[in-house]
């Protein structure tokens, strides 16, 4: 058995990656999937600290639990995860460097239609309309990204 069944990465785990992991839950937990969610970052820059206030915000402001989030570094048994979402062509390119297997990975974004080649941007760098923009984008690739882990766990 896999460590889980979907793990979302971004760079530091504090922003977009995070987002992603309370969005899939409740849309998980609404479809009454029994998926095991997480989410990783492939830097430890930010290593044990909370969710970005503003991510906190954004979340708070659209009815999602924000928990007592601590960022970590991807571990060895979470590269083994059924479904490995990164938010950046980077990310993938370094999960793949640490080992997580190609057939798992994929862009968020290729799971969303438009012309999104790099992923999605760190919205970290800009202001609240960043925040909003990395949700809607999240909340739209979401149930597919549900869609194709839960399939991959049957």
């Amino acid at each position: 058995m896999s460590a889980f069944d979907l793990l979302l990465v971004c760079l530091g785990n504090i922003c977009r990656s995070t987002m992603a992991e309370q969005v899939a839950r409740a849309q998980a937990a609404d479809r009454a999937l029994g998926l095991r969610i997480d989410s990783a970052g492939v830097s430890d820059w930010e290593r044990g600290n909370p969710l970005d206030p503003r991510a906190a915000k954004c979340l708070s402001a659209h009815g999602y639990p924000v928990g007592d989030h601590r960022a970590h570094l991807v571990t060895d048994a979470e590269l083994g995860s059924g479904l490995i979402i990164g938010m950046e062509r980077s990310h993938l390119d370094d999960l793949a460097s640490m080992g997580a297997p190609g057939d798992r990975l994929a862009l968020i974004t290729d799971f969303v239609p438009g012309d999104h080649a790099d992923g999605l941007p760190d919205p970290w760098y800009g202001d609240m309309s960043d925040f909003e923009f990395t949700l809607k984008v999240i909340e739209a690739a979401m149930p597919a990204i549900l869609d194709d882990a839960a399939s991959l766990r049957r």
